[in-house]
């Protein structure tokens, strides 16, 4: 939709739409007002509960792995097992606290959306989905955020707790001599960047007031920006009332990441074994910060505060960070032209739908496996078996970023055609971890320039690795011939398996994971018969209780051989992924 052009076209649409925007905001509120209790009882009640049942097992496998970790020193593990208990005790406060806001939020604002989203474009029965969406599907959403809630708190938790146990690497130990300088530089760090950091954000919140008022009227009279599409709307109109609160949460957020940057001071001086560099970068904390907020509201470039050198070896990658930093900045004044899009459409991409089309993936091979028998139901009743929960995943990213290879993309390229580059990208944390590592295995595959058996056998290497007894037992052949080139293979497909099980971890994917082990159940069972499915289907519920998983931890038995360890290691590893 493209706005109108014109001062009088444009204020004839504002005058057409605010009675429109109105009556839904109202009936949005409306809905969001009923709804809001019960969504908050539920999230709080049931994020309550896991956060208060699961802390005493927090406390005591967060400390019992960190003394077994091999990566930290006796000082280190100590001082690491006193924070982080400290941590936890106040874990309880801030997550039911946080469980009330984030309800009360979730129950009024969801079914706002849903409303304005409902008279979105191709939408028919416009009003029977203004009165209907948002409300189900709203009470649904907080049980399903509870759900999700739980699978990271145990699920996850115990996953990174295991990998941290087994990792090796570099040996981490406090250094008891710089401490002393550390707390010093710290808290001088503090008392000097409060005071002053909080001058700074005040003097300038007038100009970002005045400023994010003048943008915001510019889009709403020309519906540009948040508001032209109709679900963003009451977000952007909320933004304008409410745009005071934000430069005032701006202000309280400066002056309290000045108690961070001060005291980070001390992590300076300990890094450097300088105390004279903590006082620098003490000095230079004010020009990061002054920089840092120019940039933010647009300001003149530079700071006028000194920025002495507080790092013994200079950063060779300090100009051009600031030399990105401003072109960034000049590609905000100067927007790029719509030309490029003609060729290459922008594309709106969300990480929950992109997780959707990887475990869509995993249901179709899986299918195809089922049907050449490379998975059986054992697979699916064996709560140890790694080749559905980490290889299936990790075989389908492989497909994905061969096609991706062949076709030449410059990102990841989909089934469904869909390509994923750096400027289309979900701006996600959880891509920020996965993409540009994916993107280099891809490079690398296409740099073996792997012939069709030998893509075969790396599929078969990432399905099956996690299982040595099962590919020994299919005796499959490395058509590789090249020792170099056969080491290359094995380290692609190791590293495959270490993303897929970190992405394993993120919140969705282990209910999408129980969804996709129903599915092949069904299917095997349409395959194998109806008693065997029914035996399947009770043995997998059986496997999901939690409470034999804790106390038949590896942790709790004794420790016979090197060759024992590892192989429990392994075990333990596929019960977080499986149960």
């Amino acid at each position: 939709m493209e706005p109108p052009k014109g001062f009088l076209a444009s204020l004839w649409n504002f005058i057409c739409f605010l009675p429109f925007f109105i009556g839904l905001l109202l009936l949005g509120n409306i809905k969001g007002i009923i709804l809001c209790p019960l969504v908050c009882l539920i999230m709080t009640f049931g994020n309550s509960a896991i956060i208060l049942g699961l802390l005493p097992v927090h406390i005591i496998w967060t400390c019992f792995y960190i003394m077994r970790a091999k990566l930290f020193g006796p000082v280190l593990k100590l001082v690491l097992c006193v924070c982080i208990c400290v941590l936890l005790i106040l874990w309880p406060v801030v997550g039911i606290v946080g469980s009330i806001i984030g309800g009360a939020a979730y129950g009024l604002l969801s079914p706002i959306f849903a409303t304005f989203d409902a008279v979105g474009e191709g939408k028919t029965d416009e009003f029977y989905h203004c009165i209907y969406d948002g409300t189900w599907s709203t009470v649904k959403g907080s049980c399903t955020i509870v759900r999700d809630f739980w699978d990271v708190c145990f699920y996850s938790y115990y996953s990174f707790m295991d990998e941290l146990k087994r990792q090796d690497g570099i040996y981490y130990e406090i250094r008891l001599l710089d401490l002393p300088g550390a707390i010093i530089a710290g808290v001088l760090g503090f008392l000097f960047d409060m005071p002053f950091i909080s001058f700074i954000a005040l003097c300038k919140s007038p100009y970002m007031l005045f400023k994010g008022w003048h943008r915001l009227f510019h889009d709403l009279i020309g519906r540009e920006g948040p508001f032209l599409e109709t679900i963003c709307v009451p977000f952007a109109g909320l933004a304008i009332l409410l745009w005071p609160l934000a430069v005032v949460g701006a202000v309280l957020g400066s002056m309290l990441s000045s108690i961070f940057l001060g005291a980070y001071a001390g992590v300076v001086v300990y890094q450097e074994s300088s105390f004279w560099c903590g006082l620098c970068y003490i000095i230079a904390s004010l020009s990061i910060f002054d920089e840092y907020s120019n940039d933010i509201l647009d300001m003149a470039e530079g700071s006028f505060f000194p920025r002495p050198q507080y790092r013994k070896k200079a950063p060779l990658s300090m100009t051009n960070s600031r030399a990105s930093s401003f072109s960034k900045l000049n590609s905000f004044r100067n927007p790029p032209s719509r030309l490029g899009s003609v060729k290459h459409p922008i594309i709106d991409l969300k990480p929950l739908e992109l997780i959707d089309s990887l475990f869509k993936e995993c249901q179709r091979h899986g299918e195809i496996m089922v049907s050449e028998g490379l998975m059986t139901m054992k697979d699916i009743e064996d709560s140890k078996s790694t080749i559905i929960a980490i290889g299936l995943p990790a075989y389908c990213l492989l497909q994905t970023l061969l096609r991706s290879a062949k076709a030449n993309s410059e990102g990841i390229l989909l089934r469904d055609g869909t390509e994923i580059t750096s400027t289309n990208r979900p701006r996600d944390t959880f891509f920020e971890w996965f993409f540009n590592p994916l993107l280099i295995i891809k490079d690398q595959i296409k740099a073996e320039n792997l012939s069709e058996a030998e893509e075969d056998y790396l599929g078969k290497l990432v399905l099956l690795s996690g299982d040595p007894a099962r590919l020994k037992k299919l005796n499959i052949d490395s058509p590789i011939k090249s020792e170099r080139k056969q080491a290359e293979v094995d380290a692609l497909a190791r590293r495959l398996q270490g993303i897929t099980k970190s992405i394993s971890r993120y919140p969705t994917c282990k209910r999408r994971y129980d969804s996709l082990i129903k599915i092949i159940s069904e299917d095997l069972a349409k395959k194998n018969g109806g008693s065997k499915s029914a035996e399947g289907r009770q043995t997998i519920q059986r496997s999901k209780s939690a409470l034999p998983w804790i106390f038949n931890h590896k942790s709790f038995r004794g420790k016979t051989s090197d060759h024992g360890s590892d192989q429990e290691s392994q075990s333990v590893e596929r019960n977080v992924e499986i149960v």
